[in-house]
């Protein structure tokens, strides 16, 4: 850390009109040493002295990324107050050196062409952006973003929870989280995998049908079933369990697949259904007892490996089928609304 300067050299340091008109432009603007000596007009080697003496009187900080180094005007503290006070007594003196109108005029030029390179890149890069920015390892940033919207202190259900996938998104994001499937080899996978998870949270974990939650009455604020309806030999069962299960104004959330031909997927994965049809899903909610029903594209596909049917005497090659999702969503009532 530098040590304060005595009064003496700080006097002598502010009494030259260069040092002063660098303070005034880092003051407004956080700078590059090459934008710096532009908004002076000056060279670089001219400049150069100046910053070094004003960094040892503790008045400029320096930021670095990468090769390039910023320098902003020091908030005060650290031992650095007389200076600070100085400064403030002389900032309103810099209005009147000849030179200062010009410094304003080339710093905002420097500004200017600042935010046109950075416009100009993002102009070119338009196309390639979704590749760009969307580089992510699991791409569960962005959905952990929009989820912390959510108000703290939830209590939230994943119904057919398997490994726990899907809960893992749900955990620091609620108070508690209960998992709820119909095997107690899933069960034990998921609390495995959520027990290791980085993130607190009351872990729930329960046995029990769709049909038949094992949830009291208005238990969670919310839950989420994720490609488990096309399990169920009927739909309305189970949504009513969800109804039941949320408090009034909770919401139920249903990812599903759309109907397809893949029959593979009886005996894969034990679909008693290939896929459901959208409009079916939401009217089984309207009868259910919800309200504000929705259908929403998932912005994503279901992509299991298909092991190939024709004997061979080497290892099946696998294909991958593109299975077309959507959501489903629906709030159950408050009872003293019309």
């Amino acid at each position: 850390m530098l040590a304060a300067a005595p009064v003496s050299a700080l006097l002598k340091l502010l009494a030259d009109p260069t040092r002063l008109r660098i303070l005034a432009l880092l003051e407004r603007e956080e700078l590059r040493v090459g934008e710096l000596t532009h908004a002076l007009g000056m060279g670089q080697s001219r400049v150069s002295n100046h910053l070094r003496l004003l960094r040892e009187a503790g008045l400029l900080e320096e930021r670095h990324a990468g090769t390039s180094t910023y320098l902003r005007l020091a908030a005060s503290g650290d031992g650095q107050e007389v200076a600070a006070r100085l400064w403030s007594t002389l900032r309103a003196e810099v209005a009147a050196l000849p030179a200062h109108d010009a410094d304003l005029r080339r710093l905002q030029a420097v500004i200017e062409e600042r935010e046109r390179a950075s416009a100009d890149f993002f102009d070119r890069a338009a196309h390639d952006w979704d590749k760009i920015g969307g580089e992510f390892q699991t791409g569960q940033a962005r959905q952990r973003a929009a989820a912390l919207l959510l108000p703290p202190g939830l209590v939230l259900a994943d119904l057919g929870c398997g490994t726990g996938y899907l809960a893992s998104a749900l955990l620091g994001l609620a108070r508690k989280v209960v998992c709820v499937d119909r095997s107690r080899v899933m069960l034990q996978r998921a609390r495995e995998r959520l027990e290791r998870a980085p993130y607190e949270a009351e872990l729930d974990f329960r046995l029990g049908e769709l049909d038949a939650l094992p949830l009291g009455d208005c238990e969670v604020d919310g839950l989420v079933a994720a490609m488990v309806l096309h399990h169920m030999p009927r739909l309305e069962p189970s949504l009513c369990e969800m109804l039941r299960v949320l408090r009034p104004g909770g919401t139920a959330v249903v990812l599903e697949l759309a109907p397809h031909r893949e029959e593979r997927m009886h005996e894969l994965h034990g679909d008693r259904h290939l896929g459901l049809e959208r409009e079916a899903v939401r009217a089984a909610f309207q009868r259910a007892g919800f309200e504000a029903v929705q259908v929403e594209p998932a912005d994503d596909r279901y992509q299991p490996a298909l092991p190939g049917q024709e004997p061979s005497d080497k290892p099946a090659a696998c294909e991958r089928a593109r299975l077309e999702l959507y959501l489903v969503r629906g709030r159950r009532p408050h009872p003293d609304r019309p």
